[in-house]
């Protein structure tokens, strides 16, 4: 039995949170093999697609929340120590990952904590950087369930869509092949709140110069 035959074959709330908080960690688990089945699912009338989208968000910020509970306690260099050990390289990651990753969250401030979750190769260990510069936590924590509400919500209206259109035993094909439409919207999509973040800064410094001008 594969993988994607055992998740549908055990789909339910449980399921759906229990793999999106492995995948919110630094394990590779792609929420692509979980939600559209369970949106899916949703639109047979087995599960509900409000749920699915809870659930899914949920664990996700819950594994979110343990890498950057571990990057805020344990500090960069155990951080860079275990990415670049056996263990790290089995997670896909290493010292140049976390890096880039520390990079993308400098080079957008805070906001990189939502658009980070919408991006491959980040999504998963934005959360790290966030840790590390000891961002303000309830900010991280409405980031993050903004970011991961948003990609849950756009997976489970493609497996609520494709329910439509192909029956289960192609479900998996079909996923395979919208895939890279989907990175096209996230990409757009994160493009359009980081330069909405972009734009906002830019005006309030502009106020905020304007106003300490002498008149």
């Amino acid at each position: 039995m594969d993988w994607f035959s055992f998740i549908t074959e055990h789909m339910n709330y449980g399921t759906v949170f229990l793999i999106m908080f492995i995948e919110g960690t630094v394990i590779p688990v792609p929420s692509e093999v979980i939600v559209p089945p369970a949106a899916y699912y949703a639109a047979s009338g087995k599960l509900d697609f409000s749920l699915v989208v809870f659930f899914a968000t949920l664990g996700a910020v819950l594994g979110s929340t343990a890498n950057y509970v571990a990057a805020y306690y344990l500090g960069r260099p155990i951080i860079y120590r275990f990415a670049n050990s056996r263990l790290g390289h089995l997670c896909l990651l290493d010292q140049q990952k976390v890096e880039q990753a520390e990079k993308y969250f400098y080079d957008h401030g805070v906001v990189a904590t939502l658009t980070g979750r919408l991006l491959p190769g980040i999504r998963q260990i934005i959360s790290i950087p966030a840790g590390l510069s000891k961002m303000i936590f309830w900010k991280f924590l409405l980031y993050t369930t903004i970011g991961a509400g948003l990609w849950n919500l756009i997976l489970a209206t493609l497996g609520w869509y494709l329910h439509s259109i192909v029956p289960m035993n192609e479900l998996e094909a079909a996923m395979e092949k919208y895939n890279g439409y989907i990175k096209y919207v996230i990409l757009g999509i994160a493009f359009i709140v980081i330069a909405f973040f972009v734009v906002r800064e830019w005006l309030h410094r502009r106020k905020a110069k304007a106003q300490s001008s002498p008149s």
